[in-house]
């Protein structure tokens, strides 16, 4: 484990240094702000990084949506063979490009990141280096201290009452921004459907039972590793708002709400293409061919105009 996590000490240790100097350049004067503001830094750079990956979580997402009445076609079909259902699902993942779990590549790529950072502040709290830091660096960031918390320590084992109160608001926000992201995706981004049954429900009990994790683990988080997933949250927030606004996914809340916003203005109004798969427009009626009629019947016909 030591081996696969070294490189990722040397380089969140690199890219705090790199902020820091850049802050303290700009003539902060402050430590704790410094290394506050580099924690920052840090978790726009890591969530720039993973844009690519959001891009294709957010197409993923809007692919399985769409795939919905197929799949529903296949559980009808093959409800009574598990091992068939799963095979025909994954080629129809394949086929059209679907990656299911891609809504889970952001959040399993940022805990290594998470952990790293939780380590070198660790570290620095006990007076050791850890990555590209020195034993000054190591000091100064033991030392910072934010609006009257000290940004190495956690919960658990300050003595300090100021760092006791920072750290515990800090847990609220973490856990509070962690509800509402989720929550704004379930609520506007995410079609009917896709809120019942037994998957829906397991998305429900999460919704809850994360941000209570999050807050009995949070005590024992340095306030500079809650600073880091706090807004880490905000972002997610942010960046999910301006997508579902400008692309929602089709059958949701979201989609209506854009079609409704683009008649306003004046803008062409897209068509949802759920609507269209669950309820097509019916064909067009059959021309009426003109019946056979006998020689004789023609003369008649002729001979009355």
């Amino acid at each position: 484990m030591g081996v696969v996590m070294e490189p990722l000490y040397y380089a969140v240790s690199a890219i705090l240094l790199g902020w820091h100097w850049l802050f303290a350049r700009m003539g902060v004067e402050s430590d704790g702000w410094i290394w506050v503001l580099s924690i920052t830094g840090l978790t726009v750079t890591i969530r720039a990084l993973l844009i690519p990956l959001f891009v294709r979580q957010i197409k993923s997402s809007r692919n399985m949506q769409l795939l919905q009445p197929q799949i529903k076609e296949l559980q009808k079909k093959y409800g009574h063979d598990r091992q068939k259902l799963a095979e025909e699902q994954m080629k129809l993942w394949k086929d059209t490009g679907t990656n299911p779990f891609a809504s889970c590549l952001p959040l399993l790529l940022q805990m290594p990141i998470f952990f790293a950072l939780f380590n070198v502040i660790n570290n620095a709290s006990k007076g050791k280096a850890r990555g590209l830091l020195d034993a000054a660096d190591a000091a100064s960031l033991k030392e910072a201290v934010f609006l009257g918390g000290r940004i190495a320590d956690t919960f658990m084992n300050s003595a300090h009452l100021e760092t006791k109160v920072i750290a515990m608001v800090m847990v609220v926000a973490m856990c509070v921004t962690q509800f509402v992201t989720q929550r704004q995706l379930m609520a506007k981004n995410m079609p009917p459907d896709a809120l019942t049954g037994p998957y829906a429900q397991q998305q429900k009990i999460l919704l809850y039972i994360l941000p209570i994790v999050f807050a009995v683990s949070g005590v024992a988080f340095p306030i500079g590793v809650l600073i880091y997933w706090t807004v880490s949250n905000l972002w997610t927030m942010a960046q999910q708002f301006y997508v579902i606004r400008r692309n929602p996914a089709p059958g949701t809340p979201a989609f209506h709400a854009k079609q409704v916003r683009d008649a306003k203005h004046g803008r062409a109004v897209q068509e949802d293409p759920l609507e269209e798969l669950e309820h097509p427009h019916p064909p067009p009626p059959a021309r009426q061919q003109p019946r056979n009629q006998s020689r004789n019947q023609r003369k008649k016909k002729g001979g009355k105009s």
